[in-house]
């Protein structure tokens, strides 16, 4: 199916860097530390975790469709988990969201066969990363998991400056990459931002689908674990 393709294209987080399990692990430190079980009056950590999981993916949403600016995106998140929780988030904590952004992206958390994935398909393809993440965690959570070494070239949107699923960062990544949209492939979780993105910008895409979703009519390839691409190429 894939004979002809040369060039493989990955998305960061939630395809390789396991996103959610690593905020959850540093939020649940911090939830500690900064006293949330004292001010939110829960003992256990969860739904904090979980309505903050739940925000957070919905203002990413809005980012990678240009809706909104980092600074609301980092502002929202934590806010209106304060609101729906019941505190005035006037009373968040200043230096948590620093003490967040630092520490997350130095959690090493990947999904599963991700590594031998990359082992294995480095030795036959040219491996590229397209991250709609910020510059510096990007750049924290490619160092601390020692990912950069499997990638050919690296492409943040807030570096070039248009997110997924903008056509314009599909383009430039095959440019930077010197690969053929013909012989290229994208491979990620958001379905919006990586799969429809690359199509619409005439690549091909696969759906990585690690938590059960229905799989969209005009999606043409699904895996639900990463083992898979060792079979598929």
């Amino acid at each position: 199916m894939f004979q002809n393709k040369k060039d493989i294209f990955f998305d960061l987080d939630h395809t390789i860097w396991d996103f959610d399990r690593n905020a959850k692990e540093t939020l649940h430190e911090l939830y500690y530390i900064y006293k949330f079980d004292i001010l939110f009056n829960k003992p256990n950590s969860d739904d904090f975790i979980e309505t903050y999981t739940i925000n957070n993916h919905r203002v990413w949403d809005l980012y990678h469709h240009g809706k909104i600016d980092k600074a609301t995106l980092r502002k929202l998140r934590f806010a209106d988990t304060f609101i729906q929780l019941g505190v005035d988030p006037e009373l968040f904590p200043k230096d948590f969201e620093d003490e967040y952004l630092r520490i997350c992206p130095t959690k090493t958390n990947l999904f599963p066969h991700a590594i031998e994935t990359l082992e294995y398909l480095e030795n036959s393809y040219n491996l590229h990363l397209i991250s709609n993440g910020f510059k510096e965690a990007c750049e924290s959570k490619l160092k601390h998991s020692n990912l950069s070494k499997y990638f050919k070239t690296i492409v943040i949107s807030e570096i070039f400056g248009v997110n997924k699923p903008d056509p314009r960062i599909f383009e430039y990544a095959l440019s930077n990459g010197q690969a053929q949209k013909e012989s290229s492939i994208m491979i990620g979780d958001n379905i919006d931002a990586d799969v429809r993105g690359a199509l619409n910008a005439g690549m091909d895409a696969i759906f990585y689908n690690a938590i059960g979703a229905d799989k969209p009519a005009d999606v043409p390839h699904m895996i639900v674990d990463l083992k898979e691409l060792q079979h598929i190429f």
